[in-house]
């Protein structure tokens, strides 16, 4: 099984380094390294290219946005199964990939397969200060604005093939809404991974405060709607208690 994995970047020089290691750390042999980058101002591209002979494709040039390079990165994929690691983020452990080729040869009729993730201090990467699992994510969940992890996702490259790329109409929730297409409209099988896959550095686009919370869980509502699901904002946001013990809640011994 080829699995590819694309990394997005724009002026991401004090973290792409850990990204880029990350991946080339793993002990899966298999793996189509792809980097596509927003044409970077700072010394990102002089990192990615110290690593030049590693990864497998690189493309540096303008684009719309964090979800047209994702969609860049999933269009030059051959692999069978793509996942998609942003360039503050990284792999729990060089066995993250490996976990995931298990999964899917275990569970061939799924088209999904997403572990956990955890979020850590920015300053001290071995902090955490957030713990997003999916242990009890169901399909029927997104409804109320649940959605697996989407860093420790991966996905058969044909099941992008039938239902597309994402919609860069979405500033923040373009992730949310391929889950709605993948698990709700097609109703693709998945399977979760008991395990932390991806260490997050705190203060993503998606988790920087107030305003952003409320344009996420706006596009939220926009996402199902258009997709024919039905909720509302009232739905959405009953989330929100539970979305807190995440900061309190962390991995047990079994699942990092």
């Amino acid at each position: 099984m080829k699995i590819s994995i694309v990394t997005v970047s724009y002026n991401s020089a004090t973290t792409i380094r850990d990204t880029i290691e990350s991946v080339l750390s793993q002990d899966y042999e298999d793996i189509e390294y792809i980097v596509v980058d927003g044409a970077s101002k700072d010394a990102t591209m002089a990192i990615v290219n110290e690593y030049a002979d590693k990864i497998s494709k690189v493309v540096s040039e303008p684009d719309k946005g964090i979800y047209d390079a994702m969609n860049k990165g999933i269009s030059l994929a051959t692999g069978d199964v793509i996942g998609i690691l942003n360039s503050d983020d990284f792999y729990e452990s060089n066995q993250a990939i490996s976990s995931v080729v298990e999964k899917f040869s275990a569970a061939p009729e799924s088209q999904v397969v997403f572990g956990d993730i955890v979020f850590v201090n920015a300053d001290d990467l071995g902090t955490v200060t957030r713990f997003y699992g999916a242990e009890h994510f169901r399909a029927w969940k997104l409804r109320f604005g649940w959605m697996p992890p989407h860093p420790a996702t991966f996905v058969r490259a044909e099941a992008y093939k039938k239902t597309g790329l994402y919609s860069t109409e979405y500033k923040i929730s373009a992730d949310y809404e391929m889950f709605v297409r993948l698990l709700l409209v097609r109703k693709f099988k998945f399977s979760r991974i008991d395990k932390v896959l991806v260490r997050m550095r705190a203060g993503g686009v998606s988790t920087s405060g107030v305003k952003s919370s409320l344009r996420l869980n706006k596009e939220i509502v926009q996402a199902c709607r258009k997709n024919g699901v039905y909720t509302n904002i009232l739905m959405v946001l009953s989330k929100i208690p539970f979305k807190l013990l995440e900061y309190v809640k962390r991995p047990s011994s079994r699942s990092q």
